[in-house]
């Protein structure tokens, strides 16, 4: 296995990146690039990358929405505990489409289960058959979304992102400002 040392620029980047995305106006809500991110990163930063990337992401996200409430602690942490499961499950597994896949289907389905079963019916008190009936067609996308970018941009984020050396601190410092011999 190869150990990648922590790389906050190419870290910074990736959750500018998601963050820009889904700032994109008419962007079906489930449809969005935490997660396919989040597995490489946490495969090869660890899982409290993975925990920071995720939470970060939906925290900031709905600071600058000012859409601040009782979900976005819910779903922040939700998320977060899925970078760190996200950091276990990869750790030792082959960069492959089909593992991010795989973790992409449980992953969504945790995390569909987990706030999509729990804030309407506990916070809300809507009926459970309710949340059940509209969570269906929104886990549906959901998988749509992460799978699919779990296939095409995780592996792609993992071989030209987070492995290339090109794109590490010292590189980029030595870029931008160069040692004078």
């Amino acid at each position: 296995m190869i150990e990648y040392k922590r790389n906050w620029f190419k870290f910074v980047v990736a959750f500018v990146v998601c963050l820009l995305v889904r700032l994109i106006p008419f962007r079906p809500p489930n449809i969005e690039p935490i997660l396919a991110t989040q597995m490489p990163f946490g495969k090869a930063y660890g899982k409290i990358a993975g925990f920071t990337f995720a939470f970060l992401s939906i925290v900031l996200l709905d600071l600058i929405v000012s859409k601040v409430g009782l979900w976005t602690w819910i779903t922040a942490c939700s998320y977060g505990l899925l970078g760190i499961w996200a950091g276990l499950y990869l750790k030792n597994k082959k960069n492959s489409a089909w593992n991010y896949a795989t973790f992409a289907i449980m992953g969504t389905l945790a995390f569909d289960i987990v706030t999509g079963l729990s804030i309407g019916p506990l916070f809300y008190h809507q009926p459970f058959t309710q949340a059940l009936v509209g969570q269906l067609p929104f886990t549906g996308m959901h998988l749509l979304g992460n799978v699919g970018f779990a296939i095409i941009l995780s592996p792609a984020l993992h071989r030209y992102v987070v492995a290339n050396k090109k794109l590490e601190n010292d590189s980029i410092i030595n870029l931008v400002a160069p040692k004078r011999a």
